[in-house]
């Protein structure tokens, strides 16, 4: 694995917006690694969006495109200690820390997350 979507990716993906849209269709094909707490974003911006039925079936999809990344306790107190050092939500800490774990670059168009530690592999996906 060299990729890792957080939810941000996911969301513009489902929206289509481009570029985003056609470069995370492209990692789908490879099964990039995502944090189940982001995936879990995904599901409730989606459910108030669209409906219980809809982000289930979303959520259903995704897990045969992603290798979905359960929490450990290293990746909790690792997405805290990020999340203490840098101004940027949990989820996104996770998603940073996902990415750590599995050697991969986190492909975001999130600012909090694009404009963090220089240190983290990052892919704009707005560019």
């Amino acid at each position: 694995m060299t990729d890792c979507l957080d939810s941000w990716a996911i969301l513009r993906w489902l929206e289509g917006v481009e570029p985003a849209a056609s470069r995370v269709d492209a990692t789908l094909a490879s099964r990039p690694v995502m944090s189940w707490i982001n995936l879990g974003e995904v599901a409730y911006i989606v459910e108030r969006l669209a409906g219980t039925a809809r982000s289930r079936q979303i959520v259903r999809e995704l897990q045969h495109q992603l290798s979905l990344d359960l929490p450990t306790e290293a990746r909790v107190l690792e997405a805290s200690h990020i999340k203490a050092a840098y101004a940027i939500a949990y989820a996104d800490a996770f998603a940073i820390a996902t990415a750590i774990a599995h050697d991969c670059t986190l492909l975001t168009g999130d600012p909090e997350i694009l404009n963090g530690d220089p240190t983290w592999r990052t892919l704009d996906l707005r560019a």
